[in-house]
Formats: C-alpha cells, sequence, structure tokens
C-alpha cells in the first residue's frame, strides 16, 4: 500500500476510536505534584522495567506521569540536548538527529528543495518544533515505531499545531494520536522521500521500523530503527519471544551493508562493554569502542553507523557465528545455524545483557 501525501484522510470506527483515545489521553496531563514520586517508585526506566511492572508503564496513567517526569528533567538537566549531533546531507536529502530526554534520538527526514519534513518518534515536541523551525520547513508527516511515551509523547502538540501533519504507525500499537495505520511493507511518499514501514515486532506487538531508500537522491538508504536495533545492542523484548525477536533482526540483517542505522537511544559505549564480555577477541569491537570512548568524552552523538558495521560486532546480529555458541553454549543443533537455536542464543544474551546493567 502508498501512502503519499495527500491522502485519504481515515473514517468510521477507527477514526472514533483515535479521537476517543485522544480525549482520554489528554484528561490525564496534569498529574498533582504528590502522583509524581509515586509513579517514579514504580518505574525507574522503561529499559529497567522488570515485565510484571511493564504493564503499569504501557497501560495505565502512571506511563505518561512518568513520561512527562521524563522530559521535565530532561530540559532541566539537557537545556541544549544530551549529545551534540550532526546532520547528514544526501543530494536534497537532509537527516537531523535531534537529542531528547535523557538517551533518545528523534529525528527529521527533510526534502531539502520541496522544504517538506518527516519527523521520526518525537518524543518531546518542543526539541523538535525547534528544530522544525530552525530549519524552515513544513512538517507533515511524524513516523512512530512504537507506543511507548519516549518515542510518541509529541504526536498530540505536533498534530495539533500542524493541523495538516498525519500522524503513522501501526495498529496494533496504541499509538496516540495515530491518523494513518501502516502494514509491513506500506510506502509513505513525501516530495522525493520513499519510506518504507517494515513489521519488525518484539519491542511491542506493533514495532515498526522506517526505511527511507537512497536510490531517489543517489545516497545511501537509511534505517529508522526505534527500539529494534541500536549500536551494538538491541531493545528488550516485551511483547514477544524469542523467535519474534530473531525474525524481525533478520529483517532487518537482508538489508544492504551501506545502510545507516539512526537508532533510538544512545546507548552505544555500554553496549560495546557488553559485546567485549561475550566476545573479547573481536578487534572491530574494540575499534568502535575507542571511537565511541572519544566522541562520548566529548559529548558528541555516535550515530549513525552502518549494518555492515553492526553485523561485525553487535552480538544481537551474530547468533549465528560458532564463537558465541562455543561462549555461551550450544542451542539444541550442532551448529546454531538452525531458527530454534539462534533464538535460544538470543535469549541468553539478553538474559546476560540484563545483568550487565543493561539499558
Amino acid at each position: 500500500m502508498d501512502h503519499s501525501l495527500p491522502g485519504s484522510s481515515v473514517h468510521g470506527v477507527f477514526q472514533a476510536r483515535v479521537l476517543k483515545w485522544g480525549k482520554a489521553g489528554r484528561k490525564r496531563t496534569d498529574p498533582s505534584p504528590l502522583s509524581l514520586p509515586f509513579c517514579n517508585s514504580i518505574i525507574c526506566s522503561i529499559n529497567d522495567v522488570p515485565p510484571r511492572r511493564y504493564s503499569l508503564y504501557t497501560r495505565t496513567w502512571l506511563g505518561y506521569l512518568f513520561y512527562r517526569q521524563q522530559l521535565r528533567r530532561a530540559r532541566n538537566r539537557y537545556p541544549k540536548g544530551h549529545s551534540r549531533t550532526q546532520p547528514r546531507l544526501f543530494n536534497g536529502v537532509k537527516v537531523l538527529p535531534i537529542p531528547v530526554l535523557a538517551d533518545n534520538y528523534s529525528y527529521l527526514i527533510i526534502d531539502t528543495q520541496a522544504r517538506l519534513a518527516v519527523a521520526v518518534d518525537p518524543s518531546d515536541p518542543q526539541a523538535v518544533q525547534a528544530s522544525i523551525e530552525k530549519e524552515g520547513v513544513n512538517l507533515v508527516a511524524i513516523l512512530c515505531t512504537h507506543k511507548h511515551w519516549d518515542h510518541s509523547g509529541g504526536n498530540r502538540d505536533l498534530s495539533r499545531r500542524h493541523q495538516d501533519c498525519r500522524v503513522y504507525g501501526s495498529p496494533q500499537d496504541s499509538i496516540p494520536y495515530l491518523t494513518h495505520p501502516l502494514c509491513h511493507q506500506d510506502v509513505v511518499s513525501v516530495g522525493r522521500l520513499q519510506i518504507r514501514a517494515l513489521a519488525t515486532p518484539g519491542h511491542t506487538q506493533g514495532h515498526l521500523v522506517y526505511l527511507l531508500d537512497g536510490e531517489p537522491y543517489e545516497g545511501p538508504s537509511c534505517l529508522f530503527s526505534g527500539d529494534l536495533l541500536f549500536l551494538s545492542g538491541c531493545g528488550r523484548t516485551f511483547e514477544g519471544t524469542a523467535e519474534t525477536m530473531l525474525s524481525s533482526l533478520d529483517t532487518v540483517l537482508g538489508l544492504g551493508d551501506d545502510t545507516l542505522l539512526w537508532p533510538g537511544h544512545e546507548y552505544a559505549e555500554e553496549n560495546l562493554g557488553f559485546a567485549g564480555v561475550v566476545e573479547p577477541e573481536n578487534l572491530a569491537r574494540e575499534r568502535k569502542m575507542q571511537w565511541v570512548q572519544r566522541q562520548r568524552m566529548e559529548r558528541k552523538s555516535t550515530c549513525p553507523s552502518t549494518l555492515g558495521e553492526e553485523r561485525s560486532y553487535n552480538p544481537f546480529l551474530r547468533t549465528h557465528c560458532p564463537v558465541l555458541q562455543e561462549a555461551l553454549g550450544p542451542g539444541p543443533g550442532p551448529t546454531g545455524d538452525d531458527g530454534c537455536s539462534r533464538a535460544q542464543l538470543l535469549e541468553r544474551l539478553r538474559q546476560l545483557k540484563d545483568l550487565h546493567k543493561s539499558k
């Protein structure tokens, strides 16, 4: 399905459900001061949430309260953002990372000729709006990878401010203010931008990643991976099995080595530290770690990497490698080449990562 702009609006039951959810969400935007310490005692970070508390974050008002508290704290602590970022320019297309919250990234994808912009996971509407105004562009679409507030929290304010802006995401996730549901392989067209949605469930049931096709502007393709894939890491499997997550990671592995990876979080240094525990003799990891440490000493962003790089040091993309099979123990199959044993290895990696003060 092609979702070109302009296009048809949402009608009927789906529109009513979205509007009803939006109104319900607006009722929870003014928590009392006493609510926040209570919320903070329940969850510290979505990436550290025990499974028994995950439903509190995603299904109750506590998740929204926590997001608002995160937002205030991050704006006070990092008035200019948690990291220093650099845009990438490709023959009329600009990718602008925007550091938000404590370690998230939102993105603007800009057609510089048409002056049209697409926002990816705009969790802090204030920071994203400031970038829109600085670039002098018109926001026409929001792409949400998944429902978590640290990726979707800005949908309401930005869609209200930009009345022609459409909010895209999976109908399987409760995306705030969703107007245009997407399925696997659907394409969103904005100016010269051709952005394909790929279904990658696991972190959430409806998680999507977005692939910007590089061919129209004769540049590399760009993968906006949300919480599926990070530099040397992957997201936790909150809503699925290890087999589900493995299938989603394999979807990404099918893309070209030169594809640029734009993740949803700045987790590079810790992730590479964990990779060194499970694969200490990996020279590619060691070289990347040295570069990342230099970047982080100056608070510089570590994105993007490339999928070719990730294949060389990201343990969650290397479940087929004998060295990891030997280090963590064989699966049911003799080599780990079958899907079941690779999934078991992925699950072991995730368990070890969670014990490694993971994110």
